[in-house]
């Protein structure tokens, strides 16, 4: 089935984030191929996807093989049209099979679907089928997977992963952070839109993306905690550890923290010791929920099977982080707070529940405002130091909340 993008005229605000942001690979000819990058951008939702019957075919080689398929349709498309299996759910490595593609994003940005067409690598989500074009879906041996990186800049209040302590000074810099673009949750409050839903801005090697890192800090001479955020930072696997090994090895006269922000739902056990073992001394794993509507709700996801997989990922990456990092990885836990979006009963029970994990768990509580697509209500400082109180009567020795007049920390 092949879509085309419908532009809702009376919801579109000429922004133009549709023009800035959107890597559309049929802009320069005014084609439309369905990828759907625009419609996960647009703030106004004026932008949607509607059915197209694609009538001609065109004659492409996929993997040595020649096949027929859809003309002015995406390569993720076409690929999915003969028989090739398109994901967004985490495995590991070697459970993906040969004729299976992990596409997470939607937006080009993380370049985990790239496939090798006419000799180079392009993401198979924004790339436009060709007549005679050859694509080899496996990367070749000595492939650098790059990914879209941006705002590199210093940082004074840190992220989920961030001990609280640091930020006893709201104007010193504490963290030196990168924010990778692209991201598998559609959240319609996401405070962070214009990078999780951008797929153009420049895309970085691992040790480009290290090296920018290091000029970076270079102005904070002082800093020694580097971050990764987002966007969701994990969803390039191969790019997240060789970046995180490329920072080690290019601080190894220093004493450095490297700390990933991520919101938990493609940490399985083995990807978590990979990125321990590439040096990750510090995590933020922000959970939205417990409940799997709630979780629905909040992250704008549709597939509840999908939601629940990445819901159980996320708190079982904070079991086992407890269970087999607590001494060597500082664990620092987000949970989000407004009345329109989550009840002060189900983060109760969140506090409950991750009290059972470890007591010692930092719980960052972050107040989320109106932004993007969802008109919520703005919490206040009263709102926050009820989720504060409550926290901390549950026993939970760090909490730190969010709130309009800045931090309520311990």
């Amino acid at each position: 089935m092949s879509f085309i993008a419908k532009h809702i005229l009376e919801k579109c605000k000429h922004c133009n984030a549709c023009l800035d942001l959107v890597a559309c690979p049929g802009a320069e000819e005014n084609i439309c191929i369905g990828c759907g990058a625009c419609t996960l951008l647009c703030p106004n939702e004026a932008l949607t996807l509607v059915e197209s019957k694609r009538k001609n075919k065109i004659n492409i080689e996929v993997d040595g093989k020649k096949v027929f398929v859809p003309e002015k349709t995406s390569i993720k498309e076409a690929l999915t049209g003969i028989g090739y299996l398109i994901t967004d759910l985490p495995k590991e490595p070697e459970e993906l099979c040969k004729f299976e593609i992990f596409a997470p994003c939607g937006v080009g940005a993380c370049s985990s679907c790239s496939v090798e067409v006419n000799g180079v690598m392009k993401p198979a989500c924004v790339t436009m089928v060709r007549e005679g074009i050859k694509i080899i879906t496996t990367p070749p041996s000595n492939y650098i997977p790059k990914r879209i990186v941006c705002g590199f800049t210093g940082h004074p209040s840190g992220g989920v992963g961030t001990p609280w302590h640091l930020r006893e000074d709201p104007k010193k810099t504490i963290e030196i952070v990168c924010y990778t673009a692209g991201c598998n949750f559609q959240c319609p409050q996401c405070q962070n839109w214009h990078v999780a839903f951008s797929g153009r801005n420049d895309f970085l090697t691992p040790n480009e993306a290290a090296k920018k890192m290091l000029l970076t800090n270079e102005k904070y001479p002082d800093v020694s905690r580097l971050t990764v955020s987002g966007g969701e930072s994990t969803l390039n696997r191969i790019w997240l550890i060789k970046f995180l090994q490329k920072l080690k090895s290019l601080y190894k006269n220093k004493t450095i923290r490297l700390h990933v922000d991520t919101n938990g739902s493609l940490l399985t056990e083995s990807y978590i010791d990979e990125l321990v073992n590439a040096g990750m001394t510090d995590i933020g794993i922000d959970l939205k929920a417990l409940s799997t509507d709630t979780f629905m709700f909040i992250t704008g996801l549709k597939d509840e099977e999908k939601a629940e997989k990445y819901k159980k990922i996320a708190w079982n990456a904070v079991k086992y982080l407890s269970k087999h990092y607590k001494e060597k990885v500082f664990t620092g836990i987000g949970i989000p707070y407004n009345k329109d979006l989550i009840s002060i009963e189900e983060i109760k029970d969140m506090g409950k529940k991750l009290f059972k994990i470890d007591p010692c768990l930092q719980v960052a509580v972050n107040d989320y405002q109106p932004a993007f697509r969802r008109k919520i209500k703005k919490t206040t400082s009263n709102d926050m130091k009820e989720v504060y109180t409550i926290l901390k009567e549950i026993g939970l020795e760090t909490v730190v909340c969010q709130s309009p007049d800045g931090f309520i920390c311990p």
